[in-house]
């Protein structure tokens, strides 16, 4: 019998609770400690009946691997402490807040030869691995991410937080470079863009249309693809779907059969296979870092165009 992959999670916020929680849950690992700097979080250790640890260096050598939580400011920081010790990294998205701290950890995730996951997790929502299956040849997606304001991000705008999903998302779906973009965005509740849409046009000819808000009173999550012979439509949060296509003279609606699951529970179940099965060490997150770049972009015309209250 394998020994169980010891692991920990830093960070024990609003998803960084749900990591710990999943983790205590898995046959496959044991979980060995959380660490967040709120002493309060000690009664969530109690709680999964793990140890709690204020600092998250009291987790080396305790670990071979770990979920960071924390807010993205300080992914960099903590990812790098980590790797260099030799530990498997699952980092909460976006990987970091500057390009260069994204391809030092993959350096060093490849020198270690450690696995360096980002936390994209409609990869793993069963409704998008169906419809990644039948997307082909698209010519235009549009995709809408809404939802209320909670304060919890307060170091990134809304490109970073929610709009990198689908950013993710649009890159693995259509097979061609993106070469223009247009973007517009607004702060309201924050000095960062809570706000934002992005016309995305690829070499290939296909567009994609992106809007995400941190401004509505209810979730919304979905993505619609054209594609040549077929219309899909998507509910990532429902996991739910339907597909359009014609036949003859007759117009043909599908709903998808899918198999629901939690995306997150499928996401770190993907990342200990990865370790288990040798998948993960040396092959970091690329795909993470491209979605960064051009979401960097995207975050710094819109704050060219629409400046901070108060800047120069």
């Amino acid at each position: 019998m394998e020994p169980k992959i010891r692991v920990g999670v830093v960070g024990v916020g609003h998803l960084g609770k749900e990591h710990a929680r999943i983790y205590s849950q898995l046959s496959e690992c044991q979980l060995v400690g959380i660490s967040d700097r709120d002493p309060a979080k000690a009664d969530k250790a109690r709680e999964l009946g793990t140890a709690y640890y204020r600092d998250y260096k009291d987790l080396l050598g305790k670990v071979d691997a770990v979920s960071i939580a924390t807010p993205t400011s300080t992914h960099y920081t903590v990812a790098r402490e980590f790797l260099e010790k030799g530990v498997h990294v699952l980092v909460e998205k976006p990987i970091t807040l500057r390009l260069r701290e994204a391809d030092e950890l993959i350096r060093i995730s490849r020198k270690r030869r450690c696995t360096l996951q980002v936390g994209h997790i409609e990869r793993h929502n069963p409704a998008f691995k169906q419809v990644r299956e039948i997307a082909k040849k698209i010519r235009f997606l549009e995709i809408h991410r809404l939802g209320p304001f909670t304060g919890r991000i307060n170091d990134c705008g809304v490109v970073l937080d929610l709009m990198i999903h689908d950013l993710d998302i649009v890159l693995g779906l259509v097979d061609s470079p993106f070469e223009h973009f247009d973007a517009i965005g607004v702060n309201v509740l924050t000095p960062f863009e809570d706000i934002a849409n992005v016309r995305l046009k690829f070499r290939n000819g296909a567009i994609a249309n992106i809007t995400a808000s941190r401004l509505t009173f209810e979730k919304q999550r979905k993505i619609r693809i054209f594609q040549e012979d077929a219309y899909i439509s998507l509910d990532y949060g429902a996991q739910t779907g339907k597909i359009i296509r014609k036949s003859g003279n007759e117009i043909l609606q599908e709903d998808l059969l899918i198999e629901k699951a939690e995306p997150l529970k499928e996401e770190l179940k993907f990342f200990l296979e990865g370790i288990r099965t040798g998948r993960g060490p040396g092959k970091p997150d690329i795909a993470a870092r491209n979605a960064l770049a051009i979401a960097l972009k995207i975050a710094e015309v819109i704050q060219k165009n629409h400046p901070k209250p108060g800047a120069a």
